[in-house]
């Protein structure tokens, strides 16, 4: 789903014959290559390049909904802002986060967060709940653990509520990754009382979730299995045994991708299917070395260091 970038070679003048509306490959330039780390494959001439305007109600909302991973999912690399950057004008990414929160919590509240009456539905909404609620019960009766026959149907709410705002909002639902249980305890053996979390707990409950899913027709993406394709899952894909780094916001944000690009929904929420905000040509853009031209950067992606599919 995503490779490293890696070093482009840049030529300093442009095929005469190339006609100024096309994307410029790399095998059309001419000239003495000039080799330029993280520059672009393909840039836009100045021609007539769509006009892509979304500003306002016209642009797609994508809704992140659930607990501290969602929350958390702009900190530290996390996959809220990566999905930020590859929706840059295309869509807007809002966060409806609630750290701490189980599916009970969730189910409260859905009609403040996504009321049916709103006069802009979202496009997607991304849901994470479960791994709160897969927490084993405390003594006291309080604390978030949520009996797994409850939160099948806490969640099922969920899906009827969201699948009624609007015949085109679609939704993928996240289920439990794992936890590496010895961090974890090692966080949070002083802090919290007779805290349970496991990594059998949180199986269940992802498999609970996944099968729901199934069975209403909704996009689900199963976390669990998805970490543990990776060796050093537990050393590299969270922060303090539960919450994600980086390299598990990545596993996150490729598995999203791949929904969305295989999805058959119309109009498509795939990144490179949408409309760019904005995105017809200008004189004001920077003028290339034929010093005739202008290079439209309005779809450049050479910035980043992950090159998403």
């Amino acid at each position: 789903m995503f490779s490293s970038n890696q070093p482009f070679i840049y030529s300093s003048s442009i095929n005469p014959n190339l006609h100024p509306t096309n994307k410029i490959k790399l095998s059309t330039l001419k000239s003495t290559p000039i080799h330029v780390t993280n520059l672009p494959e393909s840039f836009k001439v100045r021609g007539s390049h769509s006009y892509g305007e979304m500003i306002g109600p016209g642009r797609p909302q994508i809704v992140l909904f659930g607990s501290s991973i969602v929350q958390l999912s702009f900190s530290n690399d996390g996959w809220g802002a990566i999905l930020a950057d590859v929706y840059a004008r295309k869509a807007d990414i809002v966060l409806r986060g609630y750290y701490g929160w189980n599916s009970r919590r969730a189910i409260k509240v859905l009609d403040q967060v996504f009321p049916k009456d709103a006069a802009i539905q979202p496009s997607l909404i991304i849901v994470y709940f479960g791994g709160n609620d897969s927490m084993g019960p405390h003594s006291s009766g309080l604390g978030p653990h949520v009996p797994l026959p409850e939160y099948i149907e806490n969640m099922r709410k969920i899906v009827t509520h969201l699948k009624g705002l609007s015949d085109t909002t679609r939704l993928i639902f996240l289920s439990c990754p794992p936890v590496d249980e010895v961090k974890l305890s090692e966080n949070t053996s002083s802090i919290f009382s007779e805290l349970v979390r496991t990594n059998e707990l949180c199986r269940t409950y992802s498999e609970a979730c996944v099968e729901l899913c199934n069975e209403m027709g909704v996009k689900v993406i199963d976390l669990w299995t998805a970490f543990q394709k990776r060796d050093d899952w537990m050393t590299a894909c969270f922060t303090d045994g539960v919450h994600l780094s980086g390299e598990g916001s990545k596993i996150v944000v490729a598995e999203i991708l791949k929904v969305l690009k295989e999805a058959e929904w119309k109009p498509s929420l795939f990144w490179k299917s949408m409309a760019t905000e904005f995105s017809e040509d200008s004189p004001y853009d920077l003028v290339y070395t034929d010093g005739k031209t202008t290079l439209n950067p309005s779809d450049w992606t050479f910035h980043r260091e992950i090159q998403w599919d």
